[in-house]
């Protein structure tokens, strides 16, 4: 032991008690001191304030309904709940997913799922800690990679040779893909750990459309690129920029590019409301949209960004936000750095808040789903219904004449047959859609919004962490 640390231990032994720590210390009739009486009672409050969390958490610990639409639009999926399904739309048929048994489909509810950008793969991941590689033509799983963590974001680089996958402890982690081929699966790669956001949930990921970067976004309303190593296997330490502007969570990011795609910005929708476009390389903010305030919608009704798809040129965004039954049309100037609203798409009729949107290059058509992986009451496990609307690619100067247009059921490509295997039955009850509305933002709020607490329950959640940092020494 050193000389400093015994001159410590016996400072502390010699210093005399002072006459706080003394009432404290007085015995009980029953031999119980008032330190461990407090001791007890803080012990029962912390168990009960831990169960009544925990309680909470059950109540509210569903899943979105996600959809995802292959680039050439030969197939369209949605994922809710722990279930993937899958419709060919060339062959106007629903695709059986690997071999049929329960061993190669997710165990829990799935939180991501995306094409790459060629349509060669499909990856899905969740709240089972499995990332699943599926190939987009035979529908075989060609890779299942273990997750330390459960899964909040995936993303695939352009170029088909890299997945990422972040976890709720915000660690992004890599595999390479260079190993596959039509006749072999991802056996002998391992998923490597590349960079970390330090204990912030990551909601989303992009890889750059030229691949340099990887764009991640947390709950604590950053949003970090990074230029993405040449070796994985080294990590991903060189930071390009951070952009900063968002006061709560971003709950999405996506890239879009100059019709001549020398130039390319980044898109981000948030928690505060607002869609943002960023010049990604500087970090810096070239203009902000209020789609909130744009759809009517009040603070008080939550109206948070959820998600954000673009036109294939770049000049057309459609926005989704909570508590809004239809979406929002953006226009997206980029020779002039701007953003502005230019269309507010209400959907009349049943209850409709779209929680995913998704959009191929080669048809203008908007796809988007509603739905939960669980409600109570609901006679279906998993609820999702279906929509498309037409008329989305076209420009944005376009969209003042020929304006997004929400098809009728029949209109849709696949018809009942689609519908039936997208939304596991024909019809869905608007009431059940409603209720999957809120139990979808109560889980989203729950999940990323900051926590508020009051300055009672700041105060006994302080004291005690410092109690456990006291026992430690």
């Amino acid at each position: 032991m050193d000389e400093d640390t015994t001159t410590i231990e016996k400072i502390v032994s010699e210093h005399p008690k002072n006459d706080t720590q003394l009432e404290e210390e007085v015995d009980e009739p029953n031999g119980t001191t008032t330190t461990e009486m407090e001791e007890e009672v803080d012990t029962t409050r912390e168990a009960e304030e831990e169960t009544q969390i925990e309680e909470s958490s059950k109540e509210i610990e569903v899943a979105p309904a996600l959809i995802a639409v292959h680039p050439c639009g030969d197939s369209v999926v949605v994922a809710v709940g722990s279930e993937l399904r899958v419709f060919n739309l060339r062959t106007n048929s629903s695709v059986l997913i690997g071999d049929g048994s329960k061993e190669q489909l997710h165990k829990d509810s799935i939180r991501a799922v995306r094409f790459s950008e060629g349509g060669k793969f499909l990856v899905s991941a969740g709240d089972d800690k499995l990332v699943k590689i599926w190939d987009a033509g035979t529908w075989q799983c060609i890779g299942c990679l273990d997750a330390d963590k459960r899964v909040s974001a995936v993303a695939i680089s352009k170029e088909e040779q890299f997945v990422c996958f972040a976890d709720k402890f915000g660690v992004v982690w890599a595999v390479s893909l260079k190993e596959l081929n039509q006749d072999t699966t991802l056996s002998n790669e391992k998923p490597v750990p590349i960079l970390s956001h330090y204990c912030s949930i990551i909601t989303s990921l992009e890889f750059s459309p030229d691949d340099r970067y990887i764009v991640s976004a947390d709950r604590d309303s950053k949003i970090r690129v990074t230029v993405f190593p040449k070796n994985h296997l080294a990590g991903a330490h060189e930071i390009q920029s951070f952009c900063l502007g968002h006061s709560e969570y971003v709950s999405c990011v996506a890239f879009v590019q100059s019709s001549d795609q020398s130039q390319s910005y980044l898109l981000s929708g948030s928690g505060d409301s607002t869609v943002r476009l960023w010049d990604f390389v500087s970090g810096s903010l070239l203009c902000t949209c209020d789609v909130g305030a744009k759809a009517g919608l009040s603070m008080e009704s939550h109206p948070a960004v959820t998600d954000l798809s673009a036109s294939h040129d770049g000049s057309l965004v459609a926005v989704a936000t909570q508590s809004f039954q239809g979406v929002l049309l953006i226009s997206c100037n980029l020779s002039a750095e701007s953003l502005s609203v230019v269309k507010v798409v209400s959907f009349p009729g049943e209850t409709f808040v779209p929680t995913k949107l998704a959009s191929g290059s080669s048809a203008e058509l908007l796809w988007m789903v509603s739905g939960v992986s669980s409600l109570p009451g609901a006679k279906a496990s998993c609820l999702a219904r279906v929509k498309v609307a037409s008329g989305f690619n076209r420009t944005a100067e376009d969209s003042h004449e020929d304006e997004l247009t929400l098809l009728d059921d029949s209109e849709i490509t696949g018809g009942e047959k689609l519908l039936e295997k997208l939304q596991g039955s024909m019809r869905v009850e608007s009431e059940l859609l409603s209720a999957a509305a809120d139990a979808v933002r109560a889980a989203m709020s729950n999940l990323l919004m900051k926590k508020q607490y009051t300055v009672e329950n700041r105060d006994f959640r302080k004291r005690r962490r410092n109690d456990r940092k006291l026992k430690k020494l």
